[in-house]
């Protein structure tokens, strides 16, 4: 009789543990539905789906994150998921990757109606991006402090778990080939999440995220190279003077987590009286008028500087149609954002985040050599005319990895002209955009196309 009743209860756990889950199947797939968006305020008639909406990532603290997925144009189920994160930190990748740069819409001047981006990146993936991390965009935190104490480790754990809920709620897309991609101080947060999934996988006997590779573009890389290097290039493109260039060197000692009062001085001295008036992010194209200074956390040790607006490209003042539109009330019903009622607007990026950064890696070079040795499919490219975190800091923080060069140094083509250069190392595969600025699918957009299809294709840039 007793063991009749183990059976019982045996089998009772098994079925319930089944139903369970299947319940919990139906409603992540309910949620899926749910989220599904029908049209946006002024959008052209699109053949993709689009989905948006909210994952908790800590439901003590009240953490959730706002995604936006817009699926590829054509055979979705086929084409790999590529995640998107912009830097900042604290800046919105639904502003930037997603209206700005990769993404299939852009805003118009009105902020009345969107247009197609005749190079979006959905044309070869479905594109996921993500306001990352809590405080940025409509993504939100029920714990004030969270606003003040969040940095490099928390940001990669909750985007961690945003990916593997996020899965669930998508199961079409668990085992799919999945690509991290970003820039800027998404420098930091791509490689960091790689690493959390890489190191995820490595304990799951069946890892659910088939995770291929990441590309970088114009990334926060390591504090002392990146900050060398950003130097040399304000003198090299004639930004300051000899003896502004020599006295930086002389003031500052970029090791240091500290900067001196003759390093703030003179790194002052030189975005104050002798930058000009100039978009830092693309040093070749017109500002927004009229600009209003904002403080962005932006060069890696010269971190007291005055930065101007995030404003570049053809449009420069792109960036203020999108902190108009995403605050139209019939936008968010359509996005189902900010559903809990936010009690702040929504910004392209948050300047508390960015103010009170808490932790942040001195040098991801260690990721990159780990990663490497894992054989993930590594990419990092750079616009040659952003001051902010330009080409040279790039280069200058690559090189220290010692890398073998597979193909050497040669110029790659964009509809029969020059794109960009290029050198393939073993493990990496680095590569300059040729006219672009910070945000390089924005002033290049044919050629960052290219670019991005080349790696999905695992080949080389092509030599004519």
């Amino acid at each position: 009789m007793g063991l009749q009743r183990w059976l019982v209860l045996f089998c009772f756990i098994i079925f319930s543990s089944i139903a369970n889950y299947n319940l919990a199947q139906v409603h992540d797939l309910k949620q899926q539905e749910l989220d599904r968006i029908s049209a946006l305020p002024g959008q052209p008639a699109v053949g993709f789906s689009q989905y948006s909406g909210y994952v908790t990532v800590n439901e003590e603290q009240g953490r959730a994150l706002f995604y936006w997925l817009t699926e590829a144009t054509d055979n979705a189920h086929t084409k790999p998921l590529v995640l998107w994160l912009n830097g900042g930190p604290g800046c919105s990748s639904v502003a930037y990757g997603a209206s700005e740069e990769i993404g299939p819409f852009r805003i118009n001047k009105t902020t009345s109606s969107l247009y197609l981006n005749k190079y979006s990146w959905n044309k070869v993936a479905n594109l996921l991006f993500l306001e990352s991390p809590a405080g940025v965009g409509y993504s939100y935190t029920n714990t004030s402090s969270n606003l003040k104490d969040s940095g490099d480790e928390r940001t990669a754990q909750d985007a961690l778990i945003f990916i593997i809920k996020w899965m669930s709620r998508f199961p079409q897309y668990k085992y799919r080939d999945f690509y991290i991609s970003g820039e800027s101080y998404a420098g930091h947060y791509v490689p960091q999440l790689a690493k959390k999934i890489y190191d995820y996988n490595k304990k799951s006997s069946h890892p659910i995220i088939n995770l291929k590779g990441f590309i970088v573009g114009n990334g926060v890389t390591d504090n002392y190279y990146d900050s060398i290097g950003t130097v040399t290039y304000w003198w090299t493109h004639s930004m300051i003077s000899d003896q502004t260039y020599k006295s930086i060197l002389k003031s500052c000692d970029f090791k240091s987590e500290k900067t001196s009062k003759k390093c703030d001085d003179a790194v002052n001295y030189a975005m104050n009286h002798e930058f000009g008036d100039i978009d830092q992010y693309s040093i070749y194209t017109p500002t927004c008028k009229p600009s209003v200074n904002k403080t962005r956390n932006i060069y890696p040790r010269l971190k007291n500087t005055l930065l101007r607006p995030r404003f570049s490209g053809y449009d420069p003042c792109s960036e203020s149609y999108a902190e108009k539109y995403y605050n139209r009330p019939d936008v968010q019903k359509a996005m189902h954002a900010n559903t809990t009622g936010i009690p702040y607007k929504w910004t392209a990026c948050s300047d508390v985040l960015i103010r009170n950064w808490n932790d942040s890696e001195s040098s991801i070079l260690p990721i990159y050599k780990k990663l490497i040795a894992g054989g993930l499919r590594i990419w990092v490219f750079s616009g040659d005319t952003d001051s902010v975190v330009p080409v040279t800091a790039t280069r200058f923080s690559l090189s220290h990895l010692n890398l073998k060069i597979k193909t050497s140094w040669y110029p790659w083509y964009s509809s029969g002209q020059v794109g960009g250069w290029t050198e393939v190392y073993d493990g990496l595969t680095f590569a300059t955009v040729k006219g672009a600025g910070h945000e390089v699918p924005m002033f290049q957009p044919r050629s960052a196309f290219l670019l991005f299809q080349t790696f999905l294709s695992g080949k080389d840039l092509p030599k004519s």
